[in-house]
């Protein structure tokens, strides 16, 4: 593999005026960089999301909803088992009990006995629940067999969706997906929680104006925003401006203290203050807990710590959330030097000449945290991975993570093409995806992939090049820029948090918590200021640098805060000791 470069993201004109002038110039030339071309780019106001009616699918979904509705039928929400998915059900069942309708329910598959989405033995289990519509969220776009056996049960379906469509679209009542062949819907990154807001809001509009809301009654949907800001960031959609809005407006109410009893509680389990919180609290902290259920148990923990009411029970379901997490995190962390340790081996094999996709199965490890392991060895290998763990006897179950410039989902349905009954299930998006497999055909499938990748990625994209915002400038490494750089998001996917680069020397350097590196750092302005860079000692390899040697540093900027005292400290993404 090539030597990493550092690429700096290229400002040929400063292009925001007026408003923009006001803005700290680290953050005005991160914008620029973004290339946000105006002050109206900055506004994230609601008034600017797109009209709900635009997209398409959302009035046949408010008729079904609405004779569901006068007929007193009972709404039954299938869910997916990740952050995604559990907002996504706790938006619609919220706002269907305040808008009046009778006793919804949710039902999510047990990953480990029913696998993804809308499936005919799902639907076996929700017959006798007697609900008169089904409505998936996050999946069931994928899911023909489950819609159709829905259909010889009599129930009706309403599909809400985000994900791509395979060549066939399900026999359902209605199907709301911006993702559809031919939906004009300005935003084709909506997260599953984006896809079941618009419904939800679309359906209160026209119940308010046929004055069925119940007298009195909180129906606002943009109350429910705390939730979809937490769904679209840990489902790490790209945030273009529709997304960002999304998440700005519930980022906003998230601070003044108006969300949901178990968002609160997740977050302050984690000791993040809801007044300071960010959108990478709700990605790092909220929403690993939150997944943390459907990654070794059953996500309807963590719907039912989205849909109390009490602070109490809140703070229950988030303390089991949070242990499970922690074991999650012990059995990822055996997991992940397993897989590291497969990958460098197939490295030193393969002299170097490491496939353009990379396909990893061990039979000892667990479902629920092979995404986990994919995405680390992701990004010690740069391209994309798959991780395998058994599944039914005879089977096992991937998990991809992609990089940019290669949609994995698309690749696996070429595959599916090119090598028909290879791939037994699989679906997703661009950068993340599932399958199942014959344990039988690893091999095959995995040349099929290597293959495959090999035809659609870059080939600048495997030297895993560092795209930064250049250096902060002398006078900038302060918390005054950490402060600004931190309030300027919410940044995600497609709209990438800042991070810089620079030469420093170093002035000390010690291990703390037996895997990551502190550090004391000059840059060459003559300004001190410390970094760390966590699990260092995880990847192995190159000695922690010492004292008086200079390094070269790709970092972003965090704030230390201690005894009330706010701090500059650089987070490393990747640092090279200079001979």
């Amino acid at each position: 593999m090539r030597t990493r470069r550092i690429l700096r993201r290229p400002i040929t004109v400063d292009r925001l005026p007026t408003v923009a002038a006001a803005l700290h110039p680290a953050l005005r030339r991160v914008y620029a960089a973004r290339g946000l071309s105006d002050d109206q780019d900055l506004d994230l106001g609601l008034e600017r999301l797109l009209p709900v009616s635009t997209l398409g699918g959302v009035d046949a979904a408010v008729d079904l909803l609405l004779q569901c509705h006068r007929s007193a039928g009972r709404v039954l929400v299938v869910g997916d088992f990740d952050a995604d998915g559990a907002t996504s059900t706790a938006v619609v069942v919220r706002q269907l009990r305040r808008l009046g309708f009778s006793d919804p329910g949710f039902l999510v598959p047990d990953r480990f006995k029913y696998g993804y989405g809308l499936t005919p033995e799902i639907v076996r289990v929700a017959v006798p629940m007697r609900p008169s519509l089904i409505v998936t969220v996050d999946n069931g776009v994928s899911s023909l067999d489950g819609v159709a056996e829905a259909r010889r049960a009599g129930i009706p379906v309403l599909v809400t969706d985000h994900h791509l469509p395979g060549h066939s679209l399900p026999d359902a009542a209605a199907i709301v997906n911006p993702n559809l062949p031919g939906e004009a819907f300005g935003s084709k990154a909506l997260a599953g929680v984006g896809v079941a807001f618009y419904v939800m809001a679309a359906l209160t509009r026209r119940m308010r104006e046929a004055g069925l809301v119940p007298g009195g009654a909180e129906t606002n949907p943009a109350d429910l925003l705390d939730l979809v800001a937490l769904g679209t960031v840990a489902d790490v959609v790209p945030l273009d401006v529709n997304n960002r809005i999304l998440v700005a407006q519930g980022l906003r109410r998230i601070r003044a203290g108006r969300c949901a009893a178990g968002l609160r509680a997740l977050l302050e389990v984690a000791q993040r203050r809801l007044e300071t919180v960010v959108a990478q609290d709700l990605a790092f902290q909220a929403g690993p807990r939150l997944n943390a259920a459907g990654r070794l148990e059953d996500m309807s923990l963590g719907i039912e710590c989205l849909l109390t009411a009490s602070v109490t029970e809140a703070k229950e379901y988030a303390g089991r959330l949070s242990l499970l997490n922690s074991e999650r995190r012990e059995i990822e962390t055996r997991m992940q030097q397993e897989a590291l340790a497969k990958s460098d081996t197939l490295v030193a094999s393969l002299e170097g000449h490491v496939p353009a996709g990379l396909c990893l199965f061990d039979g000892g490890w667990h479902q629920g945290v092979i995404g986990l392991v994919a995405s680390r060895i992701k990004e010690r290998v740069h391209r994309p991975v798959i991780a395998f763990a058994p599944g039914e006897r005879g089977w096992i179950k991937g998990s991809a993570r992609s990089v940019p410039g290669v949609h994995v989902r698309d690749a696996l349905d070429a595959i599916a093409t090119r090598h028909p009954g290879l791939l037994e299930k699989f679906g997703g998006h661009a950068m993340a995806a599932g399958m199942t497999i014959r344990d039988s055909r690893f091999e095959e499938f995995e040349r099929a992939f290597a293959e495959e990748v090999e035809r659609r990625i870059d080939p600048d994209t495997l030297s895993g090049d560092l795209h930064t915002d250049g250096p902060l400038l002398p006078g900038e490494f302060n918390a005054d820029t950490a402060s600004a750089l931190r309030e300027g998001g919410p940044w995600g996917s497609g709209f990438p948090e800042p991070q810089f680069d620079g030469r420093f020397g170093v002035a000390d350097a010690r291990i703390v918590g037996d895997r990551h590196l502190k550090l004391r750092l000059k840059a060459l302005s003559g300004e001190f200021v410390d970094a760390i860079a966590f699990r260092y000692l995880d990847d192995g390899g190159a000695p922690a640098p010492r004292p008086q040697q200079e390094i070269e540093l790709v970092y972003r900027t965090s704030l230390d805060e201690y005894s009330g005292v706010r701090r500059l400290q650089l987070v490393s993404e990747w640092l090279r000791a200079l001979p």
